[in-house]
């Protein structure tokens, strides 16, 4: 059975849904003002590989995660290029969708945005009012935390611990410093939507507890993301969802965090200006590699980030690869059961991708050792494991392609060979050596063999 540590429970847990035949999972996706960093990279990453598992265990799953199309900061970012909001957010949203493409995550099955969900808001707003869960103050809509018994069961914190002045708005029109708000009015130069309580937009937190009750219905089996929102963000949305049923209702079964990015010993931060974005990093290198650094350390772990974290990361798939080229491609897709004991075991475990990817390259190895039937059984189990863990998406050959530091074509390189060939006929060698090494800086290893020439990636 799978095993998962629920930040609810505060330990490791077998993983029940409530219904085996449909799995329901949802994560919180980006605020879409700017391009992604490898900190936006490592939940979208984890939980792309975790979905997987989940497919290969049950036999529906649907992930949803979300776009956060309104905010202060992507208000700014439109006033600053004298744009409407959704000029911004469509267009940081298809940089995240294809930034994450290159890190081979697939889409979810739902990716609802604010700005759509925007009278479920409201609807859920109207009806903690009518409960006596959330109050009107100052044309503000503001949650009530007193009126959640068990709240801070989530996060670990006591509502008394939530010192004013901290993390924690104080304004004239809360009761309580605690509160929350889940709507507020808009000036007349920012985005605003019509609602009882006037002209203005919602506060962050009802946003994913709308969606997650429109596109899922409540209570959910998981859900999902970075460890920096366990609190306030998830605490909030917790409180919203239980009271929205008059607590007769769980807001989600388990939850689960990602730990946090540390760039060397300081936690990864805009306000230290040490922020990588993945854009940056796909210039020098496949997207692959980047997903092999996010899943080489545990999830739950934080991920330090070293001078040489690329290069191991890639050097990882440079044997791997060459390993791939010696064993046959996939002639069909195996179940989980099929799969090796020691893979299973190490995903089954609170989804222990560092043991995984072990146990996946010493099957690769094992495979490249074996011949005929037997080769192309274990060559399954190979690509099988891969897909689940979402590497070697591509062919040996495509790969060493991609790493080519040149942007030679085929074309180009037999060109070069044949002009090598007639320099080595007029025994011009030094030429023909320097069209050599020229190829090879550039990725293209030539080999000469019964007076033919081939090429091929390093």
């Amino acid at each position: 059975m799978l095993q998962i540590f629920d930040s609810l429970e505060k330990k490791k847990v077998e993983f029940s849904p409530i219904d085996p035949n449909e799995v329901k999972i949802y994560v919180c996706g980006p605020t879409v003002y700017n391009h992604p960093h490898i900190g936006n990279a490592r939940p979208a990453v984890f939980f792309d590989m975790f979905v997987r598992l989940l497919r290969a265990l049950y036999p529906k799953v649907i992930y949803v995660r979300n776009i956060t199309d309104v905010d202060d900061k992507i208000n700014l970012a439109a006033k600053n290029e004298g744009v409407s909001i959704d000029v911004i957010t469509k267009r940081f949203t298809k940089i995240y969708h294809d930034d994450l493409s290159e890190l081979g995550c697939l889409l979810p099955d739902k990716e609802p945005t604010a700005t759509e969900t925007m009278q479920d808001m409201i609807a859920c707003i109207n009806k903690l009012v009518g409960d006596g869960h959330a109050y009107v103050s100052d044309s503000h809509v503001l949650f009530s935390v007193q009126s959640v018994p068990d709240y801070g069961i989530l996060s670990g914190r006591k509502v008394e611990e939530n010192q004013a002045g901290a993390r924690v708005e104080v304004a004239s029109y809360k009761k309580d410093p605690q509160d929350f708000v889940l709507w507020k009015p808009a000036q007349d130069d920012e985005p605003g939507w019509d609602s009882p309580w006037g002209r203005g937009r919602p506060g962050w937190h009802i946003e994913c507890t709308a969606m997650i009750e429109k596109n899922l219905g409540l209570p959910i089996d998981i859900h999902g993301g970075g460890g920096d929102l366990l609190f306030p963000h998830h605490e909030n949305e917790r409180a919203q969802g239980v009271c929205l049923h008059n607590h007769t209702k769980p807001y989600a079964n388990f939850w689960m965090h990602n730990g946090m990015i540390h760039m060397g010993s300081d936690k990864m931060s805009k306000s230290l200006g040490n922020i990588i974005l993945v854009k940056d990093l796909l210039e020098n290198m496949p997207g692959e590699v980047l997903r092999l650094v996010l899943l080489q350390t545990h999830y739950r772990q934080p991920l330090i980030w070293k001078e040489d974290t690329i290069a191991q990361a890639s050097n990882w798939l440079d044997k791997a690869y060459r390993q791939l080229s010696k064993i046959p491609m996939q002639s069909q897709k195996l179940d989980w059961s099929e799969l090796p004991e020691a893979f299973r075991k190490a995903l089954l475990d609170d989804v222990n991708t560092p043991l995984a990817l072990q146990s996946w390259y010493q099957l690769l190895r094992d495979t490249v050792g074996l011949s005929g039937e037997q080769q192309q059984l274990f060559a399954d189990q190979v690509w099988s494991c891969a897909d689940i863990l979402g590497i070697a998406q591509v062919g040996p050959d495509e790969w060493f392609k991609q790493k080519s530091s040149g942007n030679l074509s085929d074309i180009d390189i037999e060109k070069w060979i044949q002009a090598r060939a007639e320099a080595k006929s007029q025994k011009d060698f030094v030429r023909a050596d320097a069209i050599r090494d020229d190829l090879a800086k550039q990725g293209v290893v030539l080999e000469d063999k019964h007076g033919k020439t081939t090429w091929r990636y390093v």
